[in-house]
């Protein structure tokens, strides 16, 4: 094998001494003369959604202003991994979620996926066990919707039947149902021959969390503690690798939030949990061991990677104020793909969006991670949606290498610049919290609310005017997809067999047995022995719904006004809806004039512009004279004509075209595409109602459209 001689190496030592690097200075000076005369911060500074004024370049000077970089891999705070060596000793967990309808479904898909490479179990529940609701007492529609229905220990073990439960972990969100799941899944692990000491995984204890998402808690906050601190208790000598503690930022995340919202509540929700459990005798260590925390990963990549590694941060400092011992400092991070950003339409574009957020998930050092199906607006995943989410995490650890890696943004001197300037914005926004009370005291005042929601209409208003982009929603549209056929539930007859089982499983119990059992657990529930009693309840046959009415049923209540979540494209499908629900799309004409390189520019800007609200361009090579644009025109029947051509050319075109289409058509809109300023006011004289260009409010003038034309 070749290698360097000494003389070569110190030739190419000479070399680079040659060479002095430029200071920001020099960089600075060269930089603005290529700008000529453009502002330097206009142009090359990007001001972002947290209040972060990103750089151009970052220099070794930035990196050495930081106090975090010299930290290894497995060493507190953690920032660059839990463990020495990353991924190559602990690689993060496949966990997709698995909303299919009835447990003989969701066990037939997992086994399949879990030999296909999915190594963790994400459960979800349907509306009515999230209620608390067994099948026969579901209001309409909620059984089956959105999740897994489960009503009995029965179910679970249908849902868990040959599974390895000692080798893939079981996380389940169960709404307010904590404690009923706990006793549920409890007496299942010992039907199928396991133990709870083989569950791993979590079970979501996170009220704050499900106050933001939903505005209701079925059971005051305090009993929500003691449940927390009960369950966790159980957990720490029966079930050492369960986590019964949640603080997820998914409900401000799917509402728009920036990242500095994200971990500032975060980190707000679990102080609260922390002090809770305190007065409640579980110390930080342990409290350290059963908690998960949960992010959304959206497309901003730097930004998300950053994000993740300013939490772990973050969460290092809280639990050593807190008296936490280091190995307590690690941080249990679960991520999933965001809902924000995803869409309906040209839904394949989906699988890129989860595709880079994936990556900054791994990026930034997540534990497990769920990747969102690129259909999951529309309908419950199929094979391909299931298959290509999946496949999206297996070719990052297998082909891409990324299990090889430890920390691979650690040393970047933008991403530990930008990790740093979050995690100090997140702290300040945390103090403002807990200068408030606390993050439930905030809650109920609305401040993080309105925060989310001010973040959430800027970034609406970027769409709207195309300063952002949703790729096939507001640019590119692709009117000739083909829509997703929508899966067709006949939840009453789900309903009607659900209740059938469970009446089933009811009449099979001993009843006396069953309701000694119930009558215990009433006894128990706010006691340190809930969980076994549960389990024992479960074991005897009692259902969800009963276990709820003994656990969770007369405990008081929370009420507060939920964060807005939903999905940024929502608007934008909404024209897409309009303009379809007709089966004939609106039509618009193209008035190009003059040979096409007069005309082209602005008619294929306006044939973007107008497709975004599923409008049907109609276009040609152009028209030499007014006469026979506006003949044109009017044969079209098209209800919108748009004038295309230079500015230069609008004082003789505009006036006399827009008064023959409108004297034969008196309803026609006209539109111009582009906005000359200094004949605008004539323009709208002569009939002109709108102008198209770079800078109109893509929606507005969109949806103006479609209420001039009666459609919306």
């Amino acid at each position: 094998m070749a290698t360097d001689s000494p003389e070569q190496t110190n030739g190419a030592t000479r070399l680079l001494e040659a060479f002095s690097p430029p200071t920001y200075e020099q960089w600075r000076e060269v930089t603005e003369q290529s700008l000529k005369g453009a502002s330097f911060e206009k142009k090359l500074i990007t001001r972002t959604y947290e209040g972060i004024d990103l750089q151009p370049m970052y220099f070794r000077a930035d990196g050495d202003k930081l106090t975090h970089t010299d930290t290894l891999p497995g060493a507190a705070p953690y920032l660059r991994a839990n463990h020495a060596l990353g991924y190559v000793v602990e690689p993060w967990h496949v966990s997709q979620e698995t909303p299919l309808a009835t447990p003989t479904e969701l066990n037939d898909v997992l086994r399949w996926d879990l030999e296909r490479g999915q190594t963790a179990i994400s459960l979800v529940l349907d509306e009515a066990a999230r209620h608390g609701h067994d099948p026969d007492t579901a209001e309409a529609g909620q059984v089956g919707r959105s999740g897994t229905s489960i009503a009995s220990v029965d179910d679970i073990v249908t849902a868990l039947k040959q599974i390895n439960l000692a080798q893939f972990p079981v996380a389940i969100q169960p709404g307010a149902m904590w404690l009923p799941l706990a006793g549920l899944i409890g007496a299942a692990y010992e039907q199928l021959g396991s133990s709870a000491a083989h569950w791993r995984g979590a079970i979501d204890v996170d009220p704050l969390g499900l106050l933001a998402s939903t505005g209701q808690l079925p059971l005051s906050l305090e009993d929500a503690y003691t449940d927390m601190a009960n369950l966790t208790t159980w957990a720490n000598t029966n079930a050492p690798q369960l986590a019964t503690i949640a603080v997820s930022s998914l409900p401000y995340n799917n509402a728009g939030a920036s990242a500095v919202e994200e971990l500032a509540f975060a980190l707000a929700t679990a102080v609260a949990y922390i002090r809770a459990m305190q007065t409640r005798d579980v110390p930080i260590d342990t409290f350290a061991q059963h908690v998960r925390f949960t992010y959304g990963v959206g497309a901003n990549f730097f930004m998300e990677v950053a994000k993740l590694r300013a939490a772990r941060l973050l969460w290092a400092n809280v639990v050593e104020a807190f008296g936490g011992a280091a190995e307590s400092q690690k941080m249990n991070l679960h991520v999933r793909t965001t809902s924000w950003n995803k869409t309906s339409y040209d839904p394949f574009v989906n699988m890129l969006r989860t595709t880079t957020e994936a990556f900054s998930g791994v990026m930034g050092g997540c534990n497990s991670m769920h990747v969102g199906f690129y259909d999951e607006t529309l309908r419950r995943p199929d094979d391909l949606s299931r298959r290509v989410a999946r496949n999206t995490q297996i070719i990052l650890q297998q082909e891409c290498h990324f299990l090889r890696l430890v920390d691979p943004a650690g040393g970047s001197w933008y991403i530990e610049t930008l990790t740093d300037t979050l995690a100090r914005k997140a702290w300040a926004l945390f103090q403002e919290i807990e200068g408030q009370g606390g993050m439930f005291a905030a809650l109920q005042a609305g401040s993080p609310q309105q925060k989310v929601a001010a973040v959430a209409k800027k970034r609406s208003d970027n769409l709207t005017s195309r300063r952002d982009v949703l790729v096939g929603t507001n640019q590119y549209p692709n009117l000739t997809e083909k829509p997703i056929p929508p899966e067709q539930i006949d939840y009453a007859s789900l309903q009607a067999t659900r209740a059938q089982v469970c009446a089933s499983q009811r009449a099979s119990r001993d009843q006396a047995a069953c309701t000694a059992a119930l009558d215990q657990l009433q006894q128990a529930r706010t006691t340190t022995n809930v969980t076994p009693v549960a389990i024992q309840a479960a074991l005897s046959g009692a259902t969800l719904g009963e276990l709820a009415s003994n656990v969770v049923a007369d405990r008081g209540s929370e009420s507060i006004t939920p964060v807005q979540i939903y999905r940024l494209a929502e608007s934008f499908e909404q024209l897409r809806g309009r303009a379809e629900a007709s089966g004939e799309r609106p039509k618009v004409f193209l008035a190009n004039m003059g040979p096409i390189i007069q005309h082209k520019a602005r008619a294929d800007f306006s044939t973007g512009f107008l497709a975004v609200g599923g409008f049907d361009v109609l276009t040609n090579t152009g028209f030499a004279t007014v006469d026979e644009a506006a003949k044109a025109a009017i044969d079209s029947s098209a209800p919108v004509v748009v004038i295309c051509s230079t500015d230069d050319t609008y004082p003789e075109l505009v006036p006399a075209l827009t008064q023959q289409i409108k004297a034969a058509q008196p309803a026609t809109q006209v539109l111009l595409a582009g906005y000359p300023a200094e004949h605008v006011e004539s323009f709208k004289a002569a009939g002109i109602d709108e102008f198209i260009h770079l800078r109109a409010n893509l929606y507005d003038v969109l949806l103006g459209l479609q209420q001039k034309l009666g459609m919306a």
